[in-house]
């Protein structure tokens, strides 16, 4: 079993810490067709060489309010990985209130493999399993206090749901269910919300969180699996700046 332990802490001059949640998912991501043509930045190509190790947390700013922002539980979903980097890459310069941490590559392994499974399982059913990276990804947002998490995926044309939308769920954090209404209520996204955390299956990252009181989301754009669909990238980084203002750490 692979533990949540930070096993590398670094200090970038520009003051960005950057850790590992999980080791054992380590790959090279800039083997994936995709995404290679984004992995331009110093701070892009670094964070693809520590990802070979495992799975890799980037923290900007500091103090209250404390989020989280993950991409690529499912490693063929390329666009909101695109835009995680993105973020990365814009919170540099930017004044922010609190504390930002980015999780870019939840699974680098996978995301090289450019495929949905990690190890033959779904991380979007795996986060009550511990070990899981997922369920190492939840343990340090309730390790660190978050106070909000919001998870990015890619949807592809005819699949479950196949539309950019948002899901949240109104019991037990119903502020899981606010944000999501924020988000959607600034974009063409839709509304996708469950009465209950946990209710329609177990495992999924942002059910996990809701279930122990971190109000979570889980926000979709639409892309061909394995691809970035024109305008994809942007339209998840949108929903995660959203995320940030609804927040308060963007104005």
């Amino acid at each position: 079993m692979v533990l949540c332990v930070v096993t590398m802490m670094f200090v970038r001059e520009d003051s960005i810490k950057i850790s590992t949640v999980h080791e054992g998912s380590g790959g090279d991501v800039t083997l994936n067709d995709a995404l290679r043509p984004h992995l331009s930045s110093e701070l892009s190509l670094e964070l693809a060489e520590y990802s070979r190790k495992g799975t890799v947390m980037l923290t900007f700013g500091g103090g209250r309010p404390v989020v989280m922002i993950v991409a690529g539980v499912h490693g063929n979903e390329i666009p909101p990985q695109v835009a995680a980097v993105r973020l990365s890459e814009q919170l540099l310069s930017m004044d922010i209130r609190g504390t930002v941490h980015v999780i870019p590559f939840a699974a680098p392994w996978a995301t090289m493999k450019n495929s949905r499974w990690f190890t033959g399982h779904d991380l979007n059913r795996s986060a009550s399993i511990r070990g899981s990276v997922t369920n190492s990804i939840f343990r340090r947002a309730c390790e660190m206090g978050v106070d909000a998490l919001a998870d990015f995926h890619s949807t592809a044309p005819g699949s479950k749901p196949g539309v950019e939308g948002v899901f949240c769920s109104e019991e037990p954090e119903h502020e899981s269910m606010e944000i999501a209404r924020y988000i959607t209520s600034r974009t063409s996204s839709k509304l996708l919300c469950y009465e209950k955390a946990s209710s329609h299956y177990r495992g999924a990252l942002e059910d996990e969180c809701n279930l122990a009181g971190i109000p979570s989301v889980t926000c979709e754009v639409l892309s061909e699996n394995g691809v970035v669909r024109e305008g994809s990238d942007g339209r998840s980084l949108l929903q995660m700046r959203l995320f940030l203002k609804y927040m308060g750490i963007l104005s």
